[in-house]
């Protein structure tokens, strides 16, 4: 795997960092005990508790958000889109500096932020309330496990009360052993003093340990500035670019750096190289298809500096000697539509993770590390049908590849030399792990975590030839926290189709399973992207308050293998919508819930899920969560000039040229397909520089939901007027966003009543 210097291994393929696991397999349609004649009767009441917060809400008037028709002639077919005019036609400048948002605009944006503090100012103690539990989930001064590069123990750690990360280190005695005095390299908080917003892409430290190079946006459009540290006076040297992407590598003579560039349309398009004393940059890439993106890294032996370019499905590698600042490009393999591949270097071999001959579930070859171009490749680990291979990591005398089976992960260590191989075992049913490998090659130690939605995150140290488990560190929880109070179950329901679709479960042990409690389902079903049964400091502030926590795996991930992915996407798409409304279904027919108890929630492409389920099944929610949601899609996929849409069309299809892709697309989007029916309550969310689901698409869906349903449910947007996708870049700012949607989800559940001060917050209006 090419990767930079600090080498975090890949353990989900396209979905990130982490693998999942659920607990044991039953059917969905059975409860855990029978229920009596009383409970089918309570269960007849789909609808929330009556709520004095919801009858005071209503009572408010939202804002008017004036139409004016647009009409689209595309294909030979017409649409009219009457707030086509809340995309600024300064988008790109406003991605830069929001202070040049049309004036109109901004008054609208800011009227819905008014009208949803209004609605929602009861619950002000309440979002507080929530925020000091999620904090008091968080040792405040926490750090990170040490690791070792040569003479020094690299670590990162948060001060009391710190918004942001310390980057510092420690030297390393006779014995390998950390000691000495700390080292502050970077100090987050005093970094980002004075600034709204603040996000490190970068922290990455040259070879020789001299220099830092460092990567921040300070307004959340993702236009990162990089800048070189001495840390030896700890002062900054250069300064590379402010429009940078935020990947960046460092040569092996620790001054040159390879860094990419971002066009006007936010795409990264270039590498440059450019030695940190020299205001001169040499383009040594640029690509031409707007469809490919664009990253840097190391391969694990540190031998060669990588480019990787790619698509969703398809990918293409270059590499340049690490040894030499003027290497030329060694081309891999060219790029051929739908095949993917990457590198791992390992000390007898360069080892390449692909899905080409029709490798679906990915395959491994191997090649020699000094000319891994594709004629040398040569099979290796064969295409084993349904067990996907997520990612590949590599040391000198060792490789270690994540595999995912029934949606079940494992952690397989082989020996390079010798070909014995072994499966790191782990004893819970549910979990989700992730990998490491540090920054060293020549070593026998990997580090992996482990955790389920009940038990906290441990960090473990893997001797992988004694075999040997050390445990660093887990994950402290202040204020308590007891796994045995707290059950994690897996279902796989059947779908509308016949296919079987697993959902994670997470509730309190004495939460009665008969249907009474509310549920917040989750999901998000893009891009192969699969989600982890992992730990949530955030989801037990729902779950101690009686609410069940599901996450619906559903097609469109590769929770089930990459034919998962494809069986989700493009004119397969409509499986990911279904499997989600079935899911709920499910879940309220196994007692976990009630059809119109069920809370929604999804974020960017998984705000399109919740937004296409709503308008398929309104009935079934009682409240939906579309957190930056990805709901404007025609418009979106139709439009060449956005950051991501020639990336997209190998995902949706392309509307501009394609009528059955347009028709396809058409009938799902969830803007599109609003209609004058009974909706759930709703809550968007934006952010005002978010370049990847720009603020228009959540403002434009809210404004025709509350145009067009024909009920009097609540309709709520609010935005983040500084920052941009993840919404506020400090740890307890975006700890008070989240309070904020589950304040909400409590609302619209019934279940926030007896914690709001509704006169107390009236009289004092």
């Amino acid at each position: 795997m090419t990767r930079p210097r600090f080498r975090t291994g890949l353990m989900a393929g396209t979905a990130g960092l982490a693998l999942l696991a659920l607990a044991a397999c039953e059917p969905a349609t059975a409860p855990d005990t029978p229920r009596t004649a009383q409970q089918e009767s309570d269960m007849t009441e789909t609808a929330a508790p009556a709520s004095a917060l919801i009858d005071r809400a209503l009572a408010f008037t939202p804002p008017s958000v004036e139409a004016r028709p647009v009409t689209v002639e595309q294909l030979g077919r017409t649409r009219t889109d009457n707030y086509a005019w809340l995309r600024d036609d300064n988008w790109q400048q406003v991605m830069r500096d929001p202070s040049v948002l049309d004036a109109d605009i901004r008054a609208m944006l800011e009227a819905e932020n008014a009208y949803y503090n209004q609605v929602m100012s009861p619950l002000a103690e309440l979002e507080e309330t929530i925020f000091q539990e999620m904090r008091g989930r968080i040792r405040e001064d926490d750090s990170s496990v040490p690791t070792r590069d040569g003479e020094w123990f690299y670590y990162s750690r948060f001060r009391e009360g710190g918004q942001y990360p310390i980057f510092a280190r420690r030297p390393a005695d006779e014995n390998g052993e950390i000691s000495g005095e700390e080292i502050i390299l970077m100090d987050g908080d005093a970094q980002a003093e004075g600034l709204e917003y603040f996000r490190l892409a970068a922290f990455e430290h040259s070879p020789d340990q001299r220099y830092a190079a460092w990567a921040a946006d300070t307004n959340g459009s993702e236009y990162y500035e990089i800048r070189i540290r001495d840390l030896e006076t700890g002062e900054d040297i250069a300064t590379l670019t402010d429009e940078g992407y935020g990947s960046l590598v460092w040569a092996n003579d620790s001054r040159t750096i390879y860094w990419v560039w971002r066009d006007e349309s936010a795409r990264p398009k270039r590498v440059y190289r450019q030695t940190i004393d020299s205001t001169e940059r040499e383009l040594v890439y640029e690509e031409a298809d707007d469809g490919f993106f664009i990253g840097v890294g190391r391969t694990d032996g540190d031998s060669w500096i990588s480019i990787y370019t790619g698509d969703h499905t398809t990918s293409e590698i270059r590499l340049y000697d690490a040894n030499d600042p003027a290497a030329e490009p060694l081309l891999i393999s060219e790029r051929e539509e739908g095949v993917e591949y990457s590198l791992t270097e390992t000390g007898n071999g360069m080892y390449i993770r692909t899905n080409q001959d029709g490798a679906v579930d990915f395959k491994i070859m191997r090649a020699p590390v000094s000319d891994p171009r594709r004629e040398n490749w040569e099979d290796f680990i064969p295409h084993r049908s349904g067990t996907f291979i997520n990612g590949l990591m590599g040391f000198e005398n060792w490789l270690v590849r994540s595999e995912r089976e029934r949606a079940l992960p494992r952690i397989i260590v082989r020996n390079v030399e010798s070909g014995e191989e072994f499966a790191i075992s782990f004893e819970e049913e549910a979990y989700a792990l992730g990998m490491s490998g540090g920054y060293e090659f020549a070593t026998d130690e990997m580090r992996f975590t482990y955790e389920s939605p009940s038990t906290p995150r441990q960090t473990w140290d893997f001797n992988m030839a004694t075999r040997e488990r050390t445990l660093r560190k887990e994950q402290e929880i202040p204020s308590g926290h007891n796994p045995d109070d707290y059950t994690v179950r897996r279902l796989n329901i059947t779908a509308r189709d016949g296919v079987e679709v697993p959902v994670t479960i997470l509730h309190r042990a004495d939460t009665p399973i008969d249907g009474s409690a509310p549920l917040l389902l989750y999901g998000y079903g893009s891009y192969g992207i699969s989600i982890p049964a992992t730990f949530s400091i955030s989801n037990l502030s729902l779950v101690d308050r009686g609410m069940v926590y599901a996450i619906a795996h559903i097609r469109g991930g590769t929770d089930n293998g990459y034919q998962w992915y494809l069986d989700g996407k493009l004119d397969q798409k409509m499986n990911t919508f279904n499997d989600f409304v079935d899911a709920g279904r499910a879940l309220a027919a196994a007692g976990y819930t009630t059809e119109g108890r069920i809370v929604s929630f999804g974020g960017s492409a998984g705000g399109l899920l919740v937004g296409a389920a709503m308008n398929q099944a309104p009935e079934l929610f009682a409240g939906v969560i579309g957190a930056v949601p990805f709901v404007d899609v025609v418009n979106t996929i139709s439009d060449p000039t956005l950051p991501l849409t020639p990336p997209e069309w190998n995902e949706w299809g392309n509307p501009i040229t394609d009528e059955a892709a347009y028709d396809y697309m058409l009938s799902y989007s969830p803007y599109d397909q609003v209609t004058a029916q009974d909706y759930p309550h709703l809550l968007a969310t934006a952010g005002l520089t978010d370049p990847r689901v720009t603020y228009w698409e959540p403002a434009k869906w809210v404004a025709r939901v509350r145009e067009l349903r024909t009920d009097n449910g609540l309709t709520l947007m609010r935005t983040n007027m500084g920052a941009g996708h993840g919404g506020a870049s400090g740890r307890f700012d975006s700890l008070r966003e989240r309070a904020q949607d589950y304040a909400f989800a409590l609302m619209v559940a019934g279940l926030a009543d007896a914690e709001a001060e509704i006169e107390e917050a009236e009289a004092a209006e």
